[in-house]
Parts: C-alpha cells; sequence; structure tokens
C-alpha cells in the first residue's frame, strides 16, 4: 500500500508495479463504485492494486482483485475486501478500450487510485505486456540511474 498526500484531503494509491511489467499504451480516467464503508478505508490508504486488472463484461469496465480492507467501525456494514467493483465510464470510451483488447496482447491494469472533489477515481491503462528481456533493460537502467545520483552526491 503507498498512501501519498498531494494535498492535505487528497487521497494518492498507486500500483508501483505497472511500469515493471507493462508497457502503457493509453491511460484513461473513470469513476469508480464504491459502498459506504469502502469509502472510509480508502480515504484511510486501506487499499492495495497489486494484482488487479479490468474486464469488459456486457458492455460495462470492472475492476477485479482490487483489496480494500474492511473498515475497522464498520461492522455488519463491511463487504467483501476483494469484490468486484464497477468502472464509470462513458459508453465511447468502452468501446475504444474494446477495440484494444480484440486486437490481442493488451490489458487493462489501474495504475493508482485518487480523489477529484468528494469523487474516487481510477486510472485505468491499456497495456501490453513487457518479455522478461525488457524487465532486465528496465532494471539496468533503473541501477545506472542510481549510480549517477551517488556519483553526483
Amino acid at each position: 500500500m503507498s498512501k501519498q498526500y498531494v494535498n492535505k484531503n487528497d487521497v494518492v494509491i498507486k500500483n508501483r508495479e505497472i511500469s515493471f511489467k507493462y508497457d502503457i499504451v493509453e491511460s484513461l480516467e473513470c469513476g469508480l463504485e464504491l459502498k459506504g464503508t469502502e469509502v472510509k478505508s480508502v480515504r484511510d490508504g486501506m487499499c492495495n492494486l497489486k494484482d488487479s486488472f479490468a474486464l469488459i463484461r456486457d458492455g460495462e469496465v470492472i475492476l477485479k482483485n482490487v483489496h480494500i480492507s474492511p473498515y475497522e467501525h464498520g461492522n455488519i456494514y463491511n463487504v467483501n475486501p476483494v469484490r468486484d467493483r464497477k468502472l464509470l465510464i462513458h459508453k465511447k470510451e468502452v468501446l475504444k478500450l474494446l477495440n484494444y483488447i480484440k486486437q490481442g496482447g493488451y490489458t487493462l491494469v489501474p495504475s493508482k487510485i485518487y480523489t477529484k472533489g468528494r469523487w474516487f477515481k481510477v486510472e485505468l491503462c491499456v497495456c501490453k505486456g513487457k518479455k522478461l528481456y525488457d524487465k532486465r533493460e528496465s532494471l539496468k537502467e533503473k541501477e545506472a540511474k542510481k549510480q549517477i545520483n551517488i556519483f553526483k552526491n
């Protein structure tokens, strides 16, 4: 769980593995449908996007494997932490995403959850999986940047 604050009330939860595992082709902002106690848990940063992905089923985009921990004071109102959640997107955007997926090799992965005003938004990315040698190359670049920063300081 990586919770960051941009402003005092803004919550940002990021998926850190996305840039390592995937090449991002396009990103899209969409709304997130949450139940009552889930909102409080996400505000507290009790959310994990690690192995999450999205599917298109019956013209709707559904977010899977997002773990939102049960709210401590929720009692009977808490819901299943890994339930499927609906994303709120315009129909044109759903059709655009569907075209990418029909091509093959593309997947929908959420990169972050953040607040915009009083609403929770998800940045959904159309991604293409990296090969093993691409991942090794990313690690080498990261190590080189580390070495440059050490020599500068």
